[in-house]
C-alpha cells in the first residue's frame, strides 16, 4: 500500500470512473456534492461496484445542513448506513454533533461499534470543523476508535487551517488526520513538504454544461443562485496530478 492515500469524493459513477482512472485509491461516495454531500442511492452504490474496482466509502447524512438530528433522522441514518455495509461498502463517513458545538457521544460510539462489528471502518466526516473544541473532539475520536477524521482545521478550507491540521497530525494516534476542503494540485505540495500528513482528500471537480438546447433560465429547482444547467464531475488528470506528486514525495521520502 502507498505511504499515501488519495480519496476522491464523488457524486456520480462518471466521476468514480474518472478518480479510478485518475489512480486514486478509493472515493467517498455522496449525492449532492454541490451541497456538501448527502446519502447517496444504493443504486447508485451497485452501479460504481460494478463498473469499478476502487474502494468505495459512503456518505451517510440525511440533508443539507447542521449535523444536530432529530432521533427520526439518527435511525434513518442508522438504516442506511447498515444497508450501504450490507452491500459491501468498504467504509462509512458520517457524523453527529450536539447542540452546544460537541460531538455527541453515545451516536458516535454507536456507529462506530456497527461499522467495525461488520469489519470496516468509520471516518469522521467535517462536522469536526463545527465542534467548539477540536482537540477534546480528536481525544473522543481516539477513545472510541474513528479511524479517521476529515478537515479543513475548522475553516472553510484546509489552507486557512493548515496549522491546526498539522497540530491535529502531531497529536494523532490511533485515527488518521485526513486534509480536505479546497485541496488541490496546487497546495497539496506545501503538505507534502511541510507537514506529516499521509491522507488526502479532494473533489478534484470540474463544471461540465448542461446539454440541454431549451432552457428555461429563470425556473429554479433548487437553492437560488445555483445553475440547473451545470454538473459537477471529477477531472481525471486533476486526480492523475495529485497521485503523480504523492508518488513523487513517496519516492524522495525513502
Amino acid at each position: 500500500m502507498s505511504m499515501y492515500i488519495l480519496e476522491v469524493c464523488v457524486d456520480s459513477l462518471e466521476s468514480a470512473l474518472a478518480a479510478e482512472r485518475g489512480g486514486a485509491d478509493r472515493v467517498e461516495l455522496c449525492a449532492d456534492l454541490i451541497v456538501g454531500g448527502t446519502t447517496p442511492s444504493v443504486g447508485l452504490f451497485r452501479q460504481i461496484r460494478q463498473l469499478t474496482q476502487i474502494a468505495v466509502h459512503v456518505l451517510i447524512r440525511p440533508r443539507f445542513g447542521d449535523f444536530l438530528y432529530s432521533s427520526y433522522e439518527y435511525d434513518a441514518m442508522c438504516y442506511d448506513a447498515g444497508a450501504f455495509l450490507d452491500a459491501g461498502a468498504d467504509a462509512i463517513v458520517s457524523g453527529f454533533l450536539t447542540s452546544d458545538g460537541a460531538l455527541h457521544q453515545q451516536r458516535m460510539e454507536e456507529m462506530t461499534e456497527v461499522v467495525h462489528a461488520a469489519g470496516r471502518s468509520f471516518t469522521l466526516h467535517r462536522a469536526f470543523d463545527m465542534v467548539q473544541n477540536a482537540f477534546a473532539a480528536q481525544n473522543l475520536c481516539e477513545a472510541i476508535g474513528v479511524d479517521a477524521i476529515l478537515t479543513a482545521g475548522q475553516q472553510n478550507d484546509c489552507m486557512k487551517g493548515f496549522e491546526c491540521i498539522c497540530e491535529l497530525d502531531r497529536r494523532s494516534q490511533n485515527t488518521a488526520i485526513m486534509a480536505g476542503a479546497g485541496l488541490n494540485t496546487q497546495n497539496l505540495p506545501r503538505f507534502l513538504q511541510e507537514t506529516a500528513v499521509r491522507c488526502f482528500h479532494l473533489s478534484a471537480k470540474k463544471i461540465l454544461h448542461s446539454s440541454m438546447c431549451f432552457r428555461r433560465a429563470e425556473v429554479n429547482m433548487g437553492l437560488k443562485g445555483l445553475s440547473e444547467y451545470e454538473i459537477f464531475r471529477t477531472d481525471e488528470n486533476e486526480v492523475r496530478r495529485a497521485r503523480e506528486l504523492l508518488a513523487f514525495a513517496a519516492g524522495t521520502s525513502t
